[in-house]
């Protein structure tokens, strides 16, 4: 079986890297963009787009509709780390996975355990006032009564997440891509791998094995020594029980 194949790879591995997406989170009840049944496909009843009002732009113009809507549709603080999660937690500790690449905000990796933890898009986590920058959690910003603002000097306060028109923090992409250019073994999972620049990282891997776990077919495939269409915690789960 391509499971029992993904074992032998982990086992015999020195260092491993994990890159995500948003099938990761699926499994704990996060709905992901581009699906039948994601963000993208069940964003009826607005005027805008799910990519306009997740933009820079319209934080701006339109503060009040962004936070309801990023508030309603990209927080779900009830989701807890899955199987997968856990399973890569565990690897670290192990030794043996030296790092997560994700394109997720959710924090389920570090909820999970992991500690060293790339988050290309940001977190929902972390927001900071758009003046003085001064930190702010995410129960400040579902317990706001209208658009969240600093206590020391009354500016907006910004999630410290990408939005469409923003780049990637520069810092986040170079502790990411050395990481990949590092490891000997790259699982990718859960990722349509069309979104980029997040999805051209994987070019910088130099290693000896390319896993793709992802329910659906990537443009990558071609490229993968193993591919397993399926789901990534299930399978990162029954992956990892015969090693640790």
């Amino acid at each position: 079986m391509n499971i029992d194949i993904l074992t032998d790879i982990i086992r015999n591995a020195d260092s491993i890297v994990f890159f995500g997406g948003a099938g990761m989170s699926t499994e704990s009840g996060i709905p992901d963009f581009r699906s039948e049944n994601g963000l993208y496909m069940t964003a009826g009843g607005t005027k805008y787009s799910p990519e306009t009002m997740l933009s820079h732009s319209f934080f701006v113009s339109h503060t009040d509709e962004f936070f309801k809507y990023y508030t309603t549709k990209m927080i779900c603080k009830e989701a807890k780390p899955n199987s997968g999660h856990i399973a890569l937690a565990k690897l670290e500790e192990a030794g043996r996975l030296k790092a997560v690449v994700t394109q997720n905000i959710d924090g389920l990796h570090q909820l999970a355990g992991s500690k060293k933890v790339f988050e290309l898009h940001g977190s929902v986590h972390r927001n900071y006032c758009t003046k003085c920058r001064s930190f702010y959690d995410l129960d400040y910003i579902l317990n706001a009564k209208a658009i969240p603002r600093c206590v020391k000097c009354n500016s907006v306060i910004k999630p410290d997440v990408v939005l469409y028109e923003e780049s990637l923090d520069n810092d986040v992409v170079s502790g990411a891509i050395n990481s990949i250019r590092t490891a000997d073994v790259l699982i990718i999972g859960g990722t349509s791998l069309v979104v980029y620049p997040a999805a051209g990282l994987i070019d910088y891997f130099r290693g000896k094995k390319l896993v793709l776990v992802n329910k659906s077919t990537t443009p990558y495939d071609s490229r993968a020594d193993l591919v397993i269409n399926d789901s990534v915690g299930k399978v990162l789960e029954t992956a990892v029980k015969p090693i640790l």
